[in-house]
């Protein structure tokens, strides 16, 4: 893939899953709005955070990371991709309702080991609830993460992309039409999520058989190929458990504090768009490449992907770190206070975006580095990497809540993704020439750094002389697109002189 046309399908990726992010912050807003942090927001929290805790061991991880490699060397190499596609969904839709049944009849057995701080009030008994209305979503969710693997590992970026799209305004509308009846909202955006999860479903099974892969359900056997998918897939699963056990045990020290759950969920949102956005929209569009080179001994090629890769990933992401630790305060005073989201949730919120923030450089570059793994079906390695990081998540997050309380999740959850970067990096030591930076790369590295500490400098000068506008209910929003078009306008500005970056490059990319 050459580098415009992987900036290209970054581009198509990131460009839904911007409209995806937007619309969620919409939802977010609603929900702060509407329930505002307490007792409803963490148990809708706590609930909704089940199905997508094993959507990562069955969905975007584990499978996807066995599947998408396998999917795309079965392509390429004209092999019978599509029947092994159809024998992949059969077992994992097995696999799925047999977990989808046991989640149901243990419910309080999963809230009470995620959440153990709400046992004896009213929150506990709302997750359960809460958390068997939800649960299904995990079924069509992970069949859905198949159809938009097989999607993604042939170039058709778009369909996948946009299926999120679909939560999102299903969950918007739900809220809106039960707050105009006078309705129950909290019922209404719970009920809505396993209807939005075959929904997503839906768009990407039929834009697969649109593309011409007809995948259908069959009986599910137990095939070399299958085996072989499990085999890579369990250690990826792990991987994917342990990751899960970090925001886990990042739940359970702020389950102790009133309030401390929606505070780290409203931070995560904002920090999550960089993500989402960069990290993961170039970790989808790179895995299928690498593989397909590494397929034909494209040492070279697979270079050049993965420091594309990693550049358009820096240059995107670490202005958005640096706007997250300069300006966090308004930009969480104007996204979510409002309604019962008041001044108090405001400054607490504030300060768990500043701290993941720090750490969203290692989250994005996480996820550059694993597809070098996993397109040689590696996974076994960074399942290692991230019990160390685990290890070191628990004891800072458990260590420090004595000390400074509910903020310890936050300053755990960064320190873990830095350790688990620099084991990553360590890692890619023994990959040889594939795993090193070319020299344009590194050149611009440093000046993306220079570029983003001069806009972060910037905005946060003019944030000082916005102060007044951002309590004003009529302007705030209007101070904040300043604030944010500065930010853009300067970073890309300097970016362009000092050779950052060229303009021209995105200009070439977005007309293909």
């Amino acid at each position: 893939m050459r580098p415009v046309r992987l900036l290209s399908g970054v581009l198509t990726v990131s460009g839904w899953t911007m409209l995806s992010r937007i619309l969620g912050f919409v939802r977010d807003v609603l929900i702060a709005n509407f329930l505002g942090p307490g007792a409803l927001m963490d148990a809708y929290v706590a609930a909704f955070r089940l199905p997508n805790m094993f959507r990562r061991f069955f969905a975007e991880g584990a499978f996807n990371a066995a599947f998408v490699p396998m999917f795309s060397k079965k392509y390429e190499g004209d092999e019978d991709h599509v029947k092994f596609a159809s024998q992949a969904m059969s077992g994992l839709a097995l696999v799925l309702l047999a977990l989808t049944g046991l989640a149901m009849l243990f419910m309080p057995a999963l809230v009470w080991a995620t959440a153990e701080g709400f046992a004896g009030d009213e929150r506990f008994d709302l997750t359960v609830a809460f958390g068997r209305i939800a649960f299904p979503y995990i079924l069509f969710i992970s069949l859905a993460a198949l159809f938009s693997g097989v999607l993604n590992a042939t170039g058709r970026f778009a369909a996948a992309a946009a299926a999120p799209v679909l939560l999102n305004v299903m969950l918007i509308a739900a809220m809106t039409f039960a707050a105009l009846n006078n309705g129950p909202v909290a019922d209404a955006l719970v009920w809505t999520i396993p209807f939005a999860g075959a929904a997503q479903l839906a768009l990407v099974w039929i834009a697969a058989a649109r593309a011409g892969f007809h995948i259908r359900t069959e009986r599910p056997r137990w095939t070399p190929d299958m085996a072989r998918l499990v085999r890579i897939a369990i250690p990826a699963a792990l991987a994917g458990g342990v990751m899960q056990v970090n925001l886990l045990v990042g739940q359970q020290v702020a389950s102790n504090y009133d309030k401390a759950v929606s505070w780290l969920y409203s931070a995560d949102r904002l920090y999550q768009l960089p993500l989402g956005v960069v990290g993961i929209a170039v970790g989808i569009v790179l895995l299928p490449d690498l593989s397909r080179r590494l397929k034909i001994d494209d040492h070279k090629g697979a270079r050049a992907a993965y420091s594309r890769a990693t550049e358009i990933s820096l240059a995107l992401t670490v202005p958005c770190a640096v706007a997250l630790v300069a300006v966090p305060l308004p930009l969480v005073s104007v996204l979510f206070e409002r309604g019962a989201f008041g001044t108090d949730d405001t400054a607490a919120t504030a300060l768990a975006v500043a701290i993941y923030g720090l750490g969203l450089p290692a989250f994005v570059l996480q996820k550059i580095l694993q597809p070098l793994f996993f397109a040689r079906e590696d996974t076994k390695s960074p399942f290692r990497y991230a019990v160390v990081a685990m290890i070191v998540n628990a004891a800072v997050a458990i260590g420090l809540a004595y000390l400074i309380g509910w903020i310890a999740a936050a300053i755990a959850a960064t320190v873990a993704g830095w350790v688990m970067l620099g084991l990553l990096v360590r890692g890619t030591r023994s990959y040889g020439e594939v795993a090193r930076l070319d020299d344009r790369c590194r050149d611009r590295i440093w000046r993306i750094l220079v570029a983003s500490a001069l806009m972060g400098v910037i905005i946060w000068g003019i944030s000082v002389l916005l102060v007044p506008f951002f309590g004003m209910s009529g302007l705030r929003w209007l101070a904040l697109l300043a604030l944010i078009g500065t930010g853009i306008v300067s970073y890309f500005g300097i970016g362009h002189l000092i050779g950052a970056f060229h303009l021209s490059e995105f200009r070439a990319s977005l007309r293909r």
